[in-house]
């Protein structure tokens, strides 16, 4: 297992993981969100590879007050074998050494295997409502 960072070679590979994850929504153009990241700290946008195949992918980001994952996703295949938390650890630790004091991140409230993963790596819910203003129609 590779983890590295995100090559424009991998774009379609990528956008397929995100399908067969559920992660593509209507409002959301995977491809203009990947050239979005290129252009905004690209090295916290990271794909896990095994035998030359995109397994897991994760961007993360940092504004300096809170970080951010977004795009967490394994294989269906691959899953409970560990990439997935590999993942996060490397963000956290990138986003920690950028100073980053607290990481924030969304899920969908219906998934409940995805929530259930991120309580078991120490995530907790906070208590707080997230709101949401679309600036560009994908």
């Amino acid at each position: 297992m590779e983890l590295r960072g995100f090559r424009s070679e991998d774009e379609k590979s990528v956008i397929q993981l995100w399908r067969d994850c559920g992660l593509v929504v209507p409002q959301n153009d995977p491809a203009k969100d990947i050239q979005r990241k290129k252009k905004i700290q690209p090295e916290l946008f990271l794909v896990a590879v095994s035998e030359g195949e995109v397994v897991g992918t994760v961007m993360g980001g940092y504004e300096g007050h809170r970080g951010w994952i977004n795009y967490l996703a394994v294989a269906p295949n691959r899953r409970k074998a560990g990439i997935g938390k590999m993942l996060v650890k490397e963000i956290e630790t990138r986003l920690l050494k950028m100073g980053c004091p607290k990481i924030n991140l969304q899920v969908r409230e219906t998934n409940a295997d995805v929530r259930a993963f991120y309580e078991k790596i120490g995530y907790a819910q906070d208590k707080v409502i997230s709101y949401g203003k679309p600036l560009l129609k994908d």
